[in-house]
């Protein structure tokens, strides 16, 4: 396991330099100017001379191959560089909203891993029966709704009957935690009725197949006891493919909620995506981007290895 997990590491390190040229070079391909449109996006009469001077000192008139040199050796220092809008670090623009995104994240999560597991777990043990079509509906409705539509319900539910509005202000949890969870807690459950109904049919379909195995016949036959051989047999390698998309579906919302953020006047990363993407503000989208993709190869790593927690056949050698 040690030298699995080790290697896998690794393996990290070349998919992050791929990684950082794409998203390096790629963007230099996208028509626009970070400049020209700072100095000149509210209609301002600047001088090419200007222009010219300012992309001089953002070092935006050297070669790619040295820009992009300069940029891979300070992340390798962690200093992914400055933001060419703000001309603040872009650790510092990143973090300011990481915390926020973060908790929303794993808010959602933890809602939707309570509420499948025991939904889809219920619909495939009474298949075909009153709670397994209830379960049905239920999680194609989350499907099939839209996070910042289910999100503006909730909002408008709350402004009618308790006329409530979220605050402007983002409440760090450390400083008032139930200020922090009344804000946050209402944009975690939108998010978090979609993920459950994926996590939901995916347990449901995955338990069926697990329970016509033979080794679910073979210790009903030898007496083991029915709730035993659902937790400790069928559940755990049930639970092997909602794991990964658990995961997947996680670190799809550091950065994916863009519209659902805006519903709840949140500023997290994905407004900060948008914001950056509009301005050309290369060097942030590059850290953003970076971010969204050492947060996938981590949690794709975790996944690996809870593989062989909830599996004893899986054994990692190599």
């Amino acid at each position: 396991m040690l030298r699995y997990t080790v290697n896998r590491v690794l393996l990290m390190i070349p998919t992050l330099i791929g990684v950082a040229v794409l998203v390096f070079f790629l963007l230099r391909v996208v028509p626009g100017d970070v400049v020209e449109i700072k100095l000149r996006g509210d209609g301002g009469s600047v001088s090419q001379e200007t222009i010219e001077m300012e992309r001089k000192r953002m070092g935006l008139d050297k070669p790619l191959v040295n820009q992009f040199g300069e940029w891979m050796v300070g992340m390798a220092t962690l200093d992914f560089g400055k933001s060419m809008w703000t001309e603040r670090p872009v650790i510092e623009e990143i973090s300011l909203r990481l915390e926020l995104s973060l908790q929303v994240a794993l808010m959602a999560t933890l809602i939707a891993v309570l509420l499948a597991i025991p939904m889809g777990t219920a619909a495939a043990l009474f298949r075909d029966t009153w709670i397994d079509y209830a379960v049905r509906i239920l999680t194609i409705g989350g499907l099939s709704i839209p996070s910042f539509w289910f999100g503006m319900l909730i909002m408008l539910t709350l402004l009618g009957l308790f006329n409530w509005l979220p605050p402007i202000t983002f409440t760090p949890i450390y400083v008032d935690p139930v200020a922090n969870l009344t804000q946050l807690i209402w944009p975690a459950m939108a998010v978090g009725y979609r993920y459950c109904a994926v996590v939901a049919r995916m347990i449901r379909s995955s338990l069926l197949e697990v329970l016509n195995e033979d080794y679910i016949r073979t210790a009903r036959a030898k007496g083991v006891y029915e709730k035993l051989v659902i937790s400790r047999h069928a559940l755990r390698n049930a639970l092997l493919p909602a794991i990964t998309v658990i995961g997947l579906e996680f670190t799809f919302l550091i950065g994916g909620l863009v519209v659902t953020e805006q519903v709840f006047n949140l500023n997290g990363i994905g407004q900060l995506f948008v914001q950056s993407v509009s301005r050309n503000d290369f060097t942030l989208i590059q850290g953003m981007v970076m971010l969204i993709a050492a947060f996938y190869v981590f949690v794709n790593l975790l996944i690996d290895l809870l593989y062989a927690v909830f599996d004893p056949r899986i054994r990692y050698g190599t």
